[in-house]
């Protein structure tokens, strides 16, 4: 039993099973068991290609679900934007609708603020900084000299109107158009026969004249006194359009820089372009401005000679009068130089009505189709003929008011197609062909 535990009867163990290369020549059944246990380099070697094909399909299976992950959530993020473009367009028609009343005022205290706002800064400096007081007498400045003239002037017009009918009918009843005919044979290088055969075919009987003049002179007056009750009735409606004008004159005089910035950084354009658009702005709108006014003093000049040499009363206070009409689309100067005209008809020789006439269809007039389109397109830097019909389109399309907006709507037209020329068509127009 000893000779059974020594050392030579312990039976020999197998060598151990060779690794790597060697191991493709055990059978299936060791080689499977050898295997499984390897150790060191190799071993790291073994389970690197046992695993290669699942790692590759799992980290193919992440990127996959990665990829669809970013694709939903930039679905999402499209929708949630396509939403909230949605919600802030309904919103954008909702508070135009709710503005839409106070469009025009709005658009006018905005002109006034642009023109006046020097004289606010200066002011402001001159009261040390204190913007408050300053946007409060400026525009309370300015609604004096607004109100004080725009009343007067309505009172003056609704007097004359009622004295012009006074007077013709008292011109007819005194026997005027019997003596019409004498007097215009009279006027040199129309008088004659010839004058008086044409007057003749032009106006008939003595009857049909008076008749014509009665009736023009009525309905003038009614027309005038008509509109006038019409602003007087609705009285109310103007009174919160013009308060609409205060309140917002006083608030962009107040907080006008702010609400620039807030405009100029919501615009979603470069700068540069931003910058080229509001200096456009700024450029047309002062032409404009500038044009009126100058126009409008230049009418008066011309129309005040007239009425120095044809001798009328109190030509001073008509050629203010002729300054201050003169930017109104609709009557304009000739609300001032027609009743002149008719005053002279009246009073005086024949020759000094027709002249009058003369001179305000033929210059007065004239100066303002021509002038005022000339220096508003050299300001503004835009072409005359189209600047010429975008004043006249203004005017039939928004009233007073389009006098500024039909130049400003094609300046800006113009520079957004200079910015889309520079930006898209030079980037894609072809290289020149070389020789």
């Amino acid at each position: 039993m000893a000779d059974q535990y020594s050392p030579d009867a312990v039976p020999p163990c197998p060598p151990p099973a060779p690794i790597g290369p060697v191991a493709g020549r055990l059978p299936p059944s060791q080689r499977q068991a050898h295997a499984v246990v390897p150790d060191g380099h190799h071993a790291a070697v073994a389970l690197a290609s046992r695993s290669a094909p699942r790692g590759q399909a799992a980290l193919h299976d992440v990127r996959r679900g990665h990829l669809v992950h970013q694709a939903l959530r930039m679905t999402r993020q499209r929708l949630f934007a396509f939403g909230f473009l949605g919600v802030l367009l309904v919103l954008l028609y909702q508070l135009a609708e709710v503005f839409s009343p106070f469009l025009r005022p709005l658009l006018w205290a905005v002109i006034l603020a642009h023109v006046t706002f020097p004289l606010h800064t200066r002011l402001t400096s001159l009261l040390r900084g204190r913007e408050v007081a300053s946007a409060a007498l400026l525009t309370v400045g300015i609604v004096a000299l607004i109100v004080a003239p725009v009343v007067f002037f309505t009172f003056l017009l609704v007097q004359e109107a009622g004295n012009g009918y006074d007077a013709v009918n008292t011109w007819v009843q005194s026997g005027g158009v019997t003596r019409l005919p004498d007097e215009l044979a009279k006027l040199p290088l129309l008088g004659g026969r010839r004058m008086q055969h044409m007057l003749h075919k032009l106006v008939g009987s003595k009857a049909h004249v008076e008749a014509f003049l009665l009736q023009s002179a009525k309905a003038m007056s009614g027309f005038i006194v008509e509109q006038v009750t019409g602003l007087v009735k609705n009285a109310f409606l103007l009174a919160v359009n013009f308060l609409v004008i205060v309140i917002a004159l006083f608030f962009f005089f107040k907080d006008g820089k702010r609400l620039f910035l807030s405009v100029y950084r919501g615009i979603p354009l470069d700068k540069a372009h931003k910058d080229r658009m509001f200096s456009r702005l700024d450029q047309t709108i002062t032409a404009v401005v500038k044009g009126i006014v100058i126009t409008a003093i230049v009418q008066g000049v011309v129309a005040g000679l007239a009425y120095a040499v044809l001798d009328v009363p109190f030509p001073a206070f008509l050629t203010a009068l002729t300054i201050v009409l003169a930017p109104l689309p609709f009557g304009g100067t000739a609300l001032v130089w027609g009743p002149v005209a008719l005053y002279l008809f009246w009073t005086g020789p024949m020759w000094k009505a027709i002249a009058m006439l003369a001179w305000g269809v033929g210059v007065v007039m004239m100066v303002d189709n021509v002038l005022r389109p000339i220096l508003i397109g050299k300001g503004a830097k835009l072409p005359v003929l189209l600047l010429f019909f975008s004043i006249l389109g203004g005017l039939a399309a928004y009233g007073l008011i389009g006098l500024f907006l039909g130049p400003i709507l094609l300046a800006i037209l113009l520079t957004a197609f200079q910015i889309y020329h520079e930006e898209y068509l030079t980037e894609s127009a072809p290289p020149p062909m070389t020789a």
